[in-house]
């Protein structure tokens, strides 16, 4: 099953107008607090979006790569209290791919929009712009926004033929390409 849904796993962006139902919703909460956590800290926090105007205005967060989320009947701020752990990085991203991966099981496509690191205008990050938007905290740090809905696109999983197998080494580093 595992490998089902990652062979077929992709990212979308363009959605039906139609919304996630509730049941949906809550399995996908599910599959963010069920993700793993260094040392158990889980200092990851998730808003769930359904609200369209609020999805559109976060979709202005960067000039690229976020426009698609003012289509999507739903989106999931993934962040984590920056104060409980070093690695909030490594575990909000953790939960961010366990939503992704959710969302295929549940017949939803999905995509990730970048928050940490990128820019909403020249002087502005788009991680102060989220916050602004839904009264997040300080310390409070967001790593990504997970837009959701039903597909309407289709794509291809990507073949076997198209991994980059020669990145792969054994039991030492190799530099194949």
């Amino acid at each position: 099953m595992f490998f089902e849904l990652i062979q077929k796993r992709r990212s979308i962006r363009k959605y039906k107008k139609r919304k996630v139902e509730k049941e949906k919703v809550d399995k996908l909460v599910e599959a963010a607090l069920r993700s793993p956590s260094s040392r158990r800290f889980n200092p990851w926090r998730f808003i769930v979006i359904d609200n369209p105007d609020i999805l559109q205005r976060l979709s202005t967060l960067k000039p690229y790569g976020s426009s698609f989320l003012a289509n999507a009947p739903l989106g999931i701020v993934v962040c984590a209290d920056s104060q409980k752990t070093d690695v909030w990085v490594e575990d909000a991203s953790i939960a961010s791919i366990f939503i992704h991966l959710a969302a295929q099981s549940l017949d939803l496509g999905s995509c990730w929009i970048q928050i940490r690191k990128r820019e909403h205008t020249s002087s502005k990050s788009s991680d102060t712009y989220v916050k602004e938007v839904l009264n997040i905290p300080d310390k409070i740090m967001i790593e990504s926004i997970v837009a959701i809905g039903y597909p309407d696109e289709e794509k291809k999983g990507h073949s076997n033929e198209s991994l980059q197998f020669h990145k792969v080494s054994f039991n030492r580093y190799d530099e194949k390409g």
